[in-house]
């Protein structure tokens, strides 16, 4: 055991000693994005509205969201009233859930700027930073309400069925 734990810890700080010496080879790739802290994929998903993972609180607990409603509309039985009325809140969300994603960008964008062109300032920072956090937590909200939308849309069993499709296990 005592072999095991002392090869375990060779092996950990072999790893580390080597992601020192090549210098944050995480970041491989960052420098030639347009928005250093936004990949082309979390551009594109923030001007299309995408979720993003941002409602993982309510799709892991049994909210279903509007997209996936659609895509199992057969397994969940959707009346033609539930499919419309699916159809226009994932339309209104994405519309909503795009907006703000481009305000997102626009931060994102603004805050990098700041940098690459040496103005940062603490002011500048604390403005930007909270900016960019408010308009993240709005875009994360837009997601979050169209979950417990969706509560009103579909009755409990197609709400069972949606979270074992889905796979969650949760326990609806």
């Amino acid at each position: 055991m005592t072999r095991l734990l002392a090869f375990v810890l060779l092996v950990l700080t072999t790893g580390a000693a080597q992601g020192e010496a090549t210098g944050h080879g995480s970041y491989a790739g960052f420098h030639s994005r347009e928005i250093k802290a936004l990949s082309a994929s979390d551009v594109e998903g923030l001007q299309q509205g995408r979720g993003m993972e941002l409602a993982l609180p309510a799709e892991l607990n049994g909210y279903p969201g509007p997209m996936h409603v659609l895509e199992l509309a057969d397994e969940l039985n959707l009346t033609e009233e539930q499919r419309e009325r699916t159809e226009q809140a994932f339309e209104r969300m994405r519309e909503r859930a795009s907006e703000l994603g481009e305000q997102v960008i626009e931060s994102e964008r603004e805050l990098d700027r700041l940098f690459a062109e040496r103005q940062a300032t603490l002011e500048e920072i604390e403005r930007l930073t909270e900016q960019t956090a408010r308009r993240w937590g709005q875009l994360r909200a837009v997601h979050l309400e169209y979950h417990l939308v969706m509560l009103t849309v579909l009755d409990d069993e197609q709400v069972r069925r949606y979270v074992h499709h889905r796979g969650h296990g949760h326990r609806h």
